[in-house]
């Protein structure tokens, strides 16, 4: 097998998943529709908010859709890149972008007139707030990252079809819900949540995702024996992938805490500015 079939080979799906692919490319398509249509109306979105919804999508199918879902199965570093991006990365650029108003531009006028489509909409607002209220939501963010690496939770995560898949959704769900409390574009004079309450918010789950990776890290005790029920991808010591995982866990979800906070501040800094400009 040459280089570039070997390539092609490693972007094919390892275990094919309707629902993941569906999505990512109803997604995208959903997106890029409404981009043409706004356009046609003579809204323009710039460059840098399509690129970063896109390169999130890319990212949640490269995860999940490719053999790097294979290599999270047998290597307990990997997995924990593949939650990263699931529960952080990807919903972050989502989020950033900012994408309900192209993503409403895009969808079909018949949606609206589906028979109860309003009402289910009512029904599951009640939920939505409750996952969106500021205490609840950093609780279920850092909380299912700690569930679901209770080791024998994990264990049969890795080894059941079925919880692997509502492993993985979890994480993405939670992780689109988090996020886009914090980086809404909505002020909070507009139906946002207060940015003081969001820079709390993100302190309060750094602590905990800190304690957990140097706690995967600094470990002389393997945590995850499944990985060797399994055999692992490559021969890396268990310690060695554990480690590896643990400052995964550690480092760049908290850097992605730390960089949505100066987000926030920019965009306070920002709206008093121009409130001295303007006032």
């Amino acid at each position: 097998m040459g280089e570039i079939e070997r390539s092609f080979y490693y972007l094919l799906p390892w275990e094919f998943s309707p629902t993941w692919t569906l999505v990512c490319l109803a997604g995208a398509g959903l997106y890029i529709r409404g981009l043409v249509h706004r356009r046609r109306c003579g809204k323009h979105d710039g460059f840098w908010r399509p690129f970063a919804i896109l390169l999130g999508v890319v990212a949640i199918y490269a995860v999940s859709q490719t053999h790097f879902d294979y290599l999270a199965q047998y290597m307990f570093f990997v997995h924990r890149g593949q939650h990263l991006v699931l529960h952080h990365l990807a919903p972050f650029l989502i989020a950033l972008a900012a994408p309900l108003p192209v993503l409403a531009a895009g969808l079909p006028h018949w949606v609206n007139g589906l028979p109860g489509f309003s009402m289910v909409a009512r029904g599951l607002r009640p939920g939505y707030r409750l996952l969106q209220h500021p205490v609840v939501a950093p609780l279920l963010f850092v909380g299912l990252i700690y569930f679901w690496l209770i080791p024998h939770i994990h264990f049969d995560a890795m080894l059941s079809h079925r919880l692997y898949q509502l492993m993985n959704w979890s994480m993405l769900l939670d992780g689109l819900l988090f996020w886009w409390l914090i980086l809404d574009p909505r002020s909070p004079t507009k139906g946002g949540l207060g940015y003081g309450a969001r820079i709390i918010a993100l302190l309060a789950v750094v602590p905990p995702q800190m304690l957990l990776g140097a706690y995967l890290t600094f470990s002389n005790t393997v945590l995850f024996d499944v990985y060797a029920v399994c055999g692992r991808a490559w021969p890396l010591a268990p310690l060695t992938d554990q480690r590896l995982g643990g400052l995964i866990t550690w480092i760049p979800a908290t850097m992605m805490s730390v960089l949505a906070i100066l987000i926030i501040i920019s965009r306070l800094l920002g709206k008093r500015s121009s409130m001295y400009r303007y006032g």
